[in-house]
Parts: structure tokens; sequence; C-alpha cells
């Protein structure tokens, strides 16, 4: 069977991989706005690390060489070049280090290790290079012979002392840049797994609630067709005109079975046109009477929410003998709460039945609409009469009808 869609023919497998492509691109455009967060992260928070380098430094070679003439500190502008060089660096080890994990551990540490290690080892060679651009040697002057320039860096610049000092300062700095990305990458993952999470629990209550509207209608139908069935036989024009009120509640019925919610006139309206259909039937038993409709509260209700209580006292009210029987429906509201009341006589001494599939039903949808703020009574008033009563949330305004899953 194919749909319309946006003025094309599309079959269930297009729509599909229509949907499919949809969410692939929203997980994309995540995992894209993901990684510019990070980065961004990770920039504020060297950013920052260079400001206290520079600061320290500058504070440092205020207090030990006042004159400046020893220079016993980097200048600030190769402090602050060697950071930016070691910039590229670090995102490149952070991000092979993001994709590395940490499991399995064997494998994974020696890796981690190695990037640690290689990004503090660069650090005191970077200053030296910077010092170079900018034309300052200052405390790591070059011999003038013909060695490496590593050799020449290490036996007249700083020494391996101070090399094992910068590489321990700048171990702790990666150390804390990675923890820091590595922390806002599990709130991303958290974070996305709730949202997912909430995404599913959405689309798994409409499917829920679609299923029990399903039940409803085949029930109800079969027993309004046993009902127009005992009346072809001896009364052909009553069954023709039951037939045609039938077919204008199966419409109203099909309207609320699309949607969760439906307002309390409707409701009632539903529930006035199954109560005649059956005392078509049951003409010489069955009297009902039904909330004025002028009086009712401007209020939602979960749609076809009375109607399995409604063919209960139908069904239950009648059996077990053959006096009359009155059915009535009843609104009222508390405070901030609607009460619905579906109140029918019944047989003297009837034992009050388990609940059957309609009272676990308007049960479980009141539970997965209203959680604890709802709550279903079924039972007897007194030897003669039964009571279900529906207490929920007032809903004055405010809310649409909505389909499903929408």
């Amino acid at each position: 069977m194919n749909v319309m869609h946006a003025g094309r023919l599309m079959s269930p497998a297009g729509i599909s991989r229509t949907r499919d492509g949809a969410a692939t691109s929203r997980d994309s455009a995540r995992s894209y706005l993901g990684t510019w967060s990070q980065l961004g992260i990770l920039t504020a928070f060297w950013a920052y690390v260079t400001l206290s380098d520079v600061f320290y430094a500058r504070s440092m070679s205020a207090i030990f060489d006042p004159t400046g003439t020893q220079h016993l500190f980097a200048a600030w502008t190769a402090r602050s070049l060697q950071h930016l060089l070691l910039y590229p660096v670090l995102i490149v080890c952070v991000r092979v280090s993001l994709r590395a994990g940490w499991r399995p551990a064997w494998r994974a540490l020696p890796i981690q290790l190695l990037l640690a290690l290689t990004f503090a080892a660069l650090a005191a060679p970077l200053l030296a290079t910077a010092e170079t651009v900018i034309g300052d040697h200052g405390w790591s002057v070059a011999v003038q012979d013909g060695s490496s320039w590593a050799m020449r860096w290490i036996v007249a610049g700083p020494g391996i002392p101070l090399w094992l000092a910068s590489a321990t300062s700048f171990l702790l700095a990666y150390g804390f840049g990675l923890a820091l990305i590595t922390g806002f990458s599990l709130y991303q993952r958290v974070r996305d797994s709730e949202v997912r999470r909430a995404a599913l629990e959405r689309a798994w209550s409409g499917a829920r609630l679609a299923a029990l509207r399903m039940q409803l209608s085949p029930h109800t139908l079969f027993n309004l067709l046993h009902t127009i069935r005992g009346q072809i036989a001896w009364n052909p024009a009553t069954a023709q005109s039951m037939i045609v009120q039938l077919g204008d509640l199966l419409r109203r019925l099909l309207d609320a079975g699309e949607n969760e919610f439906s307002s309390l006139p409707k409701e009632l309206e539903f529930a006035r046109l199954y109560l005649e259909l059956q005392q078509r039937r049951f003409a010489d038993r069955l009297s009902i009477r039904l909330a004025d409709a002028a009086q009712l509260p401007s209020a939602w209700v979960p749609s076809l929410i009375l109607q399995p209580l409604i063919e209960n006292a139908v069904v239950h009210g009648l059996a077990r003998h053959d006096g009359p029987v009155e059915i009535s429906v009843e609104v009222a509201t508390s405070e901030n709460s609607l009460l619905l009341r579906v109140v029918n006589s019944m047989a003297p001494g009837s034992i009050a039945a388990p609940d059957g599939i309609g009272v676990r039903n308007v049960r479980e949808r009141l539970s997965v609409h209203f959680g604890e703020r709802a709550m279903l009574v079924a039972a007897p008033i007194d030897s003669d009469h039964w009571l279900a009563e529906i207490r929920l949330p007032l809903l004055r305004e405010g809310l649409q009808s909505s389909r499903p899953g929408d």
C-alpha cells in the first residue's frame, strides 16, 4: 500500500528510509555540535593555561631578576608563541586519546601514556623554537659550534633538569585538559542517552495507548452487532434505524480512536449514542440518565475513557435477573479534579466479579496519562447498585487532540 507524501508517491520502505535518513542527519548534526563544543572548551582551557604561565613567569622574573639582565625566565612573547605552537599538538593528542578510549586497559594505557609524554616532552623544545623565531634567545642561548640544535639547547640552554621540570608541568596541564574534555564527553553521552530514552518512552506510550484503544473498538462493535441481530428477525424497521445509529457511532469511534484526548461533551455524546442503541434493544428493562450537556464543565478527558465502564454497566446490570436496570452517568468537579461516575443497578445479592478487560484497560490508560494523579474505583455502593468512578486532573484549556506519536 502506497502513501502520498509531499506530492509524491512513496512506498512504506521509502518512508522508512526517509525517517532513518532524518535520524542519521540529526545524529550527525549532534555529533558535529558536540565536536565544536569540545573544541571550544579545550581552547578556553588552553588560553587559561597560557595566561597563567605568562603571568607566573613575569612575576617570578620581577622577583628574582628585577633589572631583566640575567634572563632567568623566557620572555612573555616566547611563552605565548610556545603555547600557540603546542595548541595543535594538544588538539591532536586529545582527539587521538578520545578515540583510543580506556578499554581494554592493557592496550589503552600505553597509548594514553605515550600521547601524554609526547605532548609534555615537546614543551621545552618548542619554547626554544619560539625564542629563535622572535629573535630573543634569552635563557636558552645556543653555543656557536657545529653541534646539533638539540644538543646545543640541552648543553647551553636550560639543561636536562629544567627540561624534566617543564615536561612535568605540561604533563599535569595535559592531564587536566584531557580530564576536562573526557568529563564533558561523558556528560554529552549521558545527556543524549536521556534524550533518546525520553523519546523512546514517548513512542512506547503512544504505541501502548494506541493498542489500548484498539482493544475497545472490536469489543464494542461485536456487542452492538449482537444487539442489532436480535432486532432483525422480528423488527426490521428498528434494526435499520439501529444500523444508522451504529454508523454514526462508528464514525465517532474512529475519530476518537485516533486522538489521545477529546472534549468532555463529545465523550458524553458518544456514551449517549451507545446507551440509546442498547436501550432500543432492552426498551422494557433499560433506562438511562445522563449528565446535562449544558452544565458540563469545559474539560478534556482521555478519549473513550467512559466507554468500557458504560459497557460493563449494561452487561453486568442486565445479568442474572429480569428486572429493570437504570444506568446513570454523572459528572462533578472538585477543586482541580474531575469526577466521572457510572452507576448501574444490578440484581440484589450479586457477587462482585473480578476486574475485566474494560476496567483494566481504563486503569492502565489513566496510569499512562496521569500516573498517580488519577484513579479508578469500581465497587458496589450497596446490595443493589454498582459504582465505577474515575478521578483525574481537571484539564480545562490549552490541550488539543493529538495523534499517537505526535
